[in-house]
């Protein structure tokens, strides 16, 4: 059985943008993808809301990715596929930080990840870099001031995640046109989109695992 680890933020662990409660098992994009790719899977949830790719937050303690990653992938291990989806946080106001700052940090988890040795027998996993999707608008949002400026920046995203991705020679999804964030928040993501999402994800699985 592989193993599938699924590493983000609340996105991940399914916040719901229209009352923050938290989707089903089935309707998060992780469960979905369950469902979709069925067999010889095993997928890991690991989403926590506010996480952030290397920054430590000093409002929210212990959102760190990179602080946290290591002991995940030593707890998870052996893992076949590392599936990183972090960034949306890291465009919070108080933190300043620019786009290709942002993928730069991304690529940090990717080391972290191939340096792990929490793959098949002692291996690297592979690792698939997600690159948000853009934020919805934020005015009258709740999340309006948090994110002053994250609606332009999030549209650098995908670009600059995808040097990284080249760089460091890593499969890579964008998200920009696959997935839309809601209107309610401009933050989460609506129950549909997690099912985009899923299917997305589940094309490239397909294609880095061929049977």
């Amino acid at each position: 059985m592989k193993t599938i680890l699924c590493f983000g933020d609340s996105n991940t662990y399914g916040s719901n943008p229209a009352d923050s409660s938290r989707f089903g098992h089935e309707t998060r994009w992780p469960g979905f993808l369950r469902k979709i790719i069925q067999g010889n899977w095993w997928i890991i949830e690991e989403g926590c809301g506010g996480r952030t790719t290397v920054i430590d937050d000093p409002l929210e303690p212990h959102k760190n990715g990179a602080a946290y990653l290591p002991a995940c992938l030593n707890s998870h291990k052996p893992i076949d596929l590392v599936i990183l989806l972090l960034g949306t946080n890291d465009l919070k106001e108080r933190f300043g930080v620019e786009p290709r700052e942002i993928a730069w940090n991304a690529g940090i988890l990717v080391d972290l990840c191939r340096n792990s040795a929490s793959g098949p027998e002692g291996s690297s996993p592979l690792v698939l870099l997600v690159a948000p999707p853009p934020l919805a608008p934020l005015a009258g949002t709740k999340f309006e001031t948090m994110f002053r400026g994250g609606e332009e920046k999030s549209l650098r995203l995908g670009y600059e995640f995808s040097i990284i991705a080249k760089a460091k020679n890593c499969p890579f999804l964008d998200l920009n046109g696959v997935v839309t964030s809601s209107p309610m928040d401009g933050i989460h993501w609506e129950e549909p989109e997690h099912a985009k999402l899923a299917q997305a994800v589940a094309k490239k699985i397909l294609e880095l695992f061929p049977s």
